[in-house]
């Protein structure tokens, strides 16, 4: 029986020689060192998506914003127009021009309304799936 000195002792021995050589350290530092590289790289990569996701969400923005812009200008531009100005004074002011006579109609009835309706013979159309759609576009004989 070996006392506990000896098995101290033992241990520290096949530390030393066996497992803390220079290749041994050398090859736990180059692995630390991958490791924190890879995650590293893992953590740019992943801000790097992160902050493109931001650009192209702020540059379709930015798109929306000038055609809304756009969109305003030339309806600015509309309502500075003649055309536009004549309309309104037609509308609001009851305004004509010379040789022209207001004519005021009465509500279409239902029967007007009804008139040009298609009447199907009792028929009900079927509202159909989008796959039974498909199906008779692919196969239109079945």
């Amino acid at each position: 029986m070996i006392g506990l000195g000896a098995k101290i002792r033992r241990l520290k021995y096949k530390l030393k020689h066996d497992f803390l050589t220079i290749e041994n350290i050398v090859f736990l530092v180059a692995v630390v060192m991958c490791l924190t590289w890879t995650y590293q790289s893992v953590k740019a990569m992943t801000r790097n998506f992160e902050l493109t996701e931001r650009l192209n969400k702020e540059r379709k923005s930015l798109e929306l914003l000038k055609v809304e812009v756009e969109a305003a200008e030339l309806e600015n531009e509309y309502y500075k127009s003649d055309e536009y100005q004549e309309l309104l004074a037609r509308k609001n002011a009851n305004k004509q021009l010379p040789g022209e006579h207001m004519v005021y109609l009465p509500e279409n009835s239902e029967e007007a309304k009804n008139k040009h309706k298609v009447v199907t013979a009792g028929k009900e159309e079927k509202e159909y799936s989008n796959f039974e759609k498909w199906m008779m576009y692919l196969m239109p004989n079945h």
